[in-house]
This record gives structure tokens, sequence and C-alpha cells, in this order.
């Protein structure tokens, strides 16, 4: 059973993750996770203190759980740059804060840490409305390059054939050839999906003003000490190779491709032919799968179906369920996550014991850990 402790400074709650509902449970790792986030109150999405959070909360972790592997988020300049009307001086200062966390987190830690860009974003130029179709679309509030469509009409098929800020519309079964699908993989994919051009995003998939959007890049920097790798799926079976030999990290850093990246890198694949990831869940589930996961989650899914009072995961967003033959849970060893993404911690990486910031659309409402094993040596 997977426990939830939030914590929303001064007050804590432990939870089964997946009813939500309030359990009484101690032991040696939910006890010392608890004390663990009372000393580490998170300071918010957009504060420049947000990626130290990250990595002062993963040592502390590190100090007391003794993981050999650990996947990190750090994330502030990606939510700093989408909805801040920052100069350009202003990026590259939250860009370099961002590198500057992971070299601290590599120099304390004493881990091997693999960074990986997960592309850039450039300014939010056109909004795309589709509100006027017969039809249905459908976008997720991570996603602005993509968007489902369902039971368009004659009319709906020719205004999107000709407008000018879509790239293409493909159909169900193009997604299908693009990826190998296999039968049963159409369940969760759209009738059609489609997808901008670049700087164009679809109106309605923001709550709040966007300044910058995912680019989305066609391949992503991933730091050179991981060796040569051809796509973002390639990654995991490396990093499980090197935990052969040495404490890995696997670190990414949110809105930066090749263009902006610190370190000496290898750019990778980060998708296929017209298919590139957004910085979100669909790409953290990839790179910790190690398998391209649009029949799981993509854009286009309509996610309000699954939207019951009898839900399971409440504290999970929109999954109803727990992803499985994730890292983590490949990993014999122990293993943690920290990062200031909400929800994908504990969802997309696996791992054993994982930290993230509970927030809602900018909204801080504190710290949720989420223990998913507690019987490792």
């Amino acid at each position: 059973m997977s426990l939830a402790i939030l914590d929303a400074r001064e007050w804590q709650q432990v939870v089964d993750l997946r009813t939500g509902r309030p359990r009484e449970a101690r032991g040696p790792v939910v006890d010392m996770v608890g004390a663990l986030l009372g000393r580490h109150p998170f300071p918010g999405d957009r504060d420049n203190q947000s990626n130290d959070w990250v990595t002062d909360t993963a040592l502390d972790l590190i100090a007391r759980y003794d993981p050999r592997f650990a996947f990190l988020s750090f994330s502030e300049q990606y939510y700093s740059w989408r909805y801040s009307p920052l100069t350009p001086a202003e990026r590259e200062a939250r860009l370099d804060g961002a590198f500057a966390a992971v070299e601290r987190f590599a120099r304390e830690s004493g881990f091997t840490v693999v960074v990986v860009g997960t592309g850039e974003l450039v300014p939010a130029a056109v909004p795309v409305d589709l509100e006027g179709l017969d039809g249905l679309a459908v976008s997720s509030n991570w996603c602005a390059h993509y968007a489902g469509l369902y039971s368009l009409s004659d009319r709906d098929r020719a205004l999107l054939a000709a407008h000018p800020g879509l790239a293409r519309v493909v159909s169900r079964q193009d997604i299908l050839t693009l990826f190998d699908g296999r039968p049963g993989d159409e369940e969760r994919l759209p009738e059609s999906m489609a997808v901008t051009r670049e700087g164009h995003f679809f109106k309605g998939t923001s709550l709040r003003r966007l300044y910058m959007i995912p680019q989305p890049s066609p391949v992503v920097p991933v730091s050179s000490n991981l060796g040569p790798v051809a796509s973002i799926t390639d990654i995991r079976a490396a990093i499980v190779k090197l935990l052969e030999t040495q404490k890995v990290a696997l670190a990414l850093v949110e809105g930066v491709g090749c263009a902006g990246f610190r370190l000496p890198y290898t750019a990778c694949a980060n998708g296929r032919d017209w298919f590139a990831y957004e910085p979100g869940d669909g790409q953290f589930l990839a790179l910790s799968k190690g398998a391209h996961s649009l029949f799981e989650h993509n854009g286009g899914y309509r996610y309000y179906q699954d939207d019951t009072d009898s839900k399971p995961y409440p504290y999970s967003g929109f999954f109803t369920e727990i992803p499985t033959g994730t890292i983590g849970e490949a990993i014999p060893g122990r293993s943690i996550a920290v990062g200031n993404r909400s929800m994908f911690m504990h969802v997309l990486t696996g791992c054993d014991v994982t930290c993230e910031c509970f927030a809602r659309n900018l909204y801080n409402q504190g710290v949720m850990a989420v223990v998913h094993r507690q019987d490792k040596a």
C-alpha cells in the first residue's frame, strides 16, 4: 500500500494514496519522511529558491535513506519563463540557478548526475482557437501543441486543413502506425490529433497568461557522462547499466534544450517524426519507462471521463492508476525522487520514496511525500 504524507506547514496528515482517506501509519521510513517535510517547506513554483529546495530536500533524504538512485526535477525556471514577463537576462539568471543547484547536488551527494534538458521554450505568439468546431477539441493544461479531436464534421475538417496555425492533423491510425501500435492501444488515443506550428498554442490550455511555451524540440540534450544515446527512450537502460558500478541521479532541467545547456552533451531524439514531447507527463514517462508512452498518456485524451466521485488516486491529478514498469520500480536497490513538479514525481518515477511540491495552478499548498516501498534493506 502506498502512503501519502501531506504537509501544509505545522500540519500533517497521512493518507492512503489510492483512496485519499486518512490513515494511521508509523514506522521508520514514514516517521523519517514526515520529519523531513517539516524541515523543508516549499517556497513556491516561481520562487528563485525553488530549485535549491530540490537539492536541499534530496540531500537530506539521501543522508537518512541511503538510496542508490535518485530522480530529480528542477522546474522553477520552466514555470517562471512560461508564466512571468522576464527579460532575457532574467531568464538566463534563472537557468544559471538551476544548473548551480544541480552542480551542488552532485558535489555534496557524490552521485554521478546525468542531466537531461527537456527542450526549448519560445515566445507564445499566436493562440489557436478551436471552440468553433462542430466536434470536440480536447487538450491538457500541460500541453500547448497537441489537441485531441472527436466527432469532426466535414466542415470541421475543411477548417482545420486550411488553418494557418496548424502544422498537420493526424488520424488515430497515423499515431498507431508511427509508434508501432498493437491491438488495444487505440483506447486512449483521440480520433484525430491537431498539431500546431511553432509559437502557436491552443487557446484554453492554460488558466494563466502564457509568455513562453515549449517548442517542442525534436532533439534534447543529455549530459555526455551517460555516453551516447539515440533517443530519450534509451536513457533508462543506460542509467540502469551505470548503476551497476556507482550511485546515479537522473536530473531533469526543464525548459532548456541544446542551445542553452550548460554542460557537454549528446543530442538525442525527443520523439518520432512529426511528434516531439513537450515537458510534461508523457516525456517523464517515456524517460522513466524507456518506451514511448503516447498510448497511455497524451494531450488529446478525454480525461474528464475518469473524473467520477469514485475516482482513485485523488492526489494524483487525472491519473487513475500508478503506471507500472517505471525506473524506480525496476531498480532493486533503494531509490528516491524529489522535484518541484507536482504529482509527476510520485506518479511517474516509481521510486520508493518521493517528495514533491503540492501546488495547483501555481498556488502553493505545501509539500507531499509518497512512500511506495518501506521494505528495502
